[in-house]
């Protein structure tokens, strides 16, 4: 009977990143739940969420990425179906095109998959290789930095309302935000490729919403580096550090040459990541940009932070204006 079918599976592989000599793609292998994401009516938005939160992985399932070479690389999903592809491959510059994203293919190698395989076993897989002459690269937050989502509210109730009961296509970013990011992106010469990344504590189930909301109001295309919702409860050991601060340390121990600018908002612990990420790094981080929010508490705290904080260029803005002014007196921008 169709009442007992299983859903057909699939492959989604997050945008990620690597060098010329270092292949990194991550993504999750489970079952399609038809999540239409141009739904828009109260209901459908609340099952679509319940969907996203809900969803059937496959656990310890053969995975291959097949190269533009031709070249095959071979992982396992894990407990929760997500995977990793780690490997040392060489001139992988010389397989992306012009922005530096390199294209390729994901399928299942597994004989013991029951149903049906979506898109003839075929999954497209992109990462995103800067070139050798960018001038830096941006790491921001997503949350309160470039889409409004209430974090500081009172036990985070708009945090919830805006993401479980609207689309992606109902949110909007702060105004400017795009616009400076494609500044930004382009870089002093106007004509530049800065890799932006987009870090935030939101768990991957969001993957697809987040990339949506960034496509829809052209931001800058670049990897979006979440969680795994299991890690949203988690609760963290004393010396253990927040997932955005371990994916921004990564992408600064990836790219040893390149400095970052970051960019987050004055609501959670955004200053507090970012400062010590400069002193980690010094000399690595060109300025660190923090939307203001409106928590009177927090705003005291971070402008006592930051006021006698000297290392790294650090602003407070109320608006994208005065961060592009600010860029643009310090020629990260044409």
């Amino acid at each position: 009977m169709r009442l007992f079918r299983k859903d057909p599976v699939q492959i989604i592989a997050f945008q990620s990143y690597g060098t010329d000599t270092h292949f990194y793609l991550r993504g999750r292998a489970l079952e399609d739940e038809s999540i239409d994401l141009e739904h828009q009516g109260f209901f459908s938005v609340l099952v679509n969420t319940w969907k996203r939160l809900e969803s059937d992985e496959l656990k310890h399932v053969g995975i291959t990425v097949q190269l533009p070479n031709g070249k095959c690389l071979q992982t396992t999903s894990d407990n929760h179906g997500y995977f990793k592809v780690k490997a040392n491959v060489q001139d992988l510059k010389a397989m992306a095109n012009a922005e530096g994203w390199l294209h390729c293919e994901v399928a299942f190698n597994d004989a013991s998959i029951k149903g049906d395989i979506q898109k003839d076993n075929r999954f497209p897989a992109e990462i995103l290789i800067p070139s050798s002459q960018v001038d830096f690269g941006v790491a921001s937050d997503i949350d309160d930095t470039i889409l409004h989502t209430g974090v500081v509210s009172t036990l985070k109730w708009r945090v919830l309302y805006n993401t479980f009961f609207k689309s992606a296509k109902m949110r909007l970013p702060l105004e400017g935000a795009a616009d400076f990011y494609h500044l930004l992106h382009r870089g002093k010469s106007g004509a530049n490729a800065n890799p932006i990344f987009y870090v935030s504590h939101s768990p991957w189930n969001l993957y697809r919403y987040l990339e949506l909301f960034l496509k829809q109001n052209n931001f800058p295309k670049g990897p979006i580096l979440l969680r795994s919702f299991k890690d949203v409860f988690k609760r963290k050991k004393a010396d253990e550090k927040p997932q955005k601060q371990k994916e921004i340390l990564d992408l600064l121990k990836t790219y040893p040459d390149l400095p970052f600018i970051l960019i987050g908002d004055s609501g959670e612990h955004d200053p507090d990541i970012y400062i010590e990420i400069a002193e980690l790094f010094p000399g690595r981080i060109k300025a660190i940009y923090l939307r203001s929010v409106k928590h009177k508490k927090k705003m005291i705290r971070v402008k006592g932070l930051l006021e006698n904080y000297k290392t790294t260029p650090a602003l407070l803005v109320e608006s994208s204006a005065q961060a592009i002014k600010h860029a643009r007196e310090n020629e990260f921008i044409k």
